[in-house]
């Protein structure tokens, strides 16, 4: 898979700019511009925060051929809660939803 052509293909299904990219990721924009310049791929966590960014998680981004699923910011702040909890918080949590 070409990570950069990835990015690019999220943004643009976004309409976002290089710019908009950087402020949502919290990652500069001159540091994005040298990835493409340089044809040099993200490190793992500049690529956690791109997708953080466009809302999917990093197996979204490398699935081939599938739709991303696009998560609100409710969802967003569920899966970031979520992990934070430790395994037996995890597990009462799925006692809880099951039950509901």
């Amino acid at each position: 898979m070409n990570i950069l052509k990835r990015i690019i293909e999220l943004r643009d299904e976004r309409n976002w700019t290089e710019y908009r990219l950087s402020e949502e990721a919290d990652i500069t924009q001159s540091t994005i511009s040298a990835w493409f310049c340089k044809n040099r791929v993200p490190t793992v966590s500049s690529l956690e925060k791109i997708c953080k960014a466009f809302g999917i998680t990093l197996s979204q981004f490398f699935a081939e051929g599938e739709e991303p699923i696009v998560l609100t910011k409710e969802q967003r702040k569920m899966f970031d809660k979520w992990n934070s909890l430790e395994k037996e918080q995890k597990e009462a949590f799925l006692n809880l939803i099951e039950k509901i």
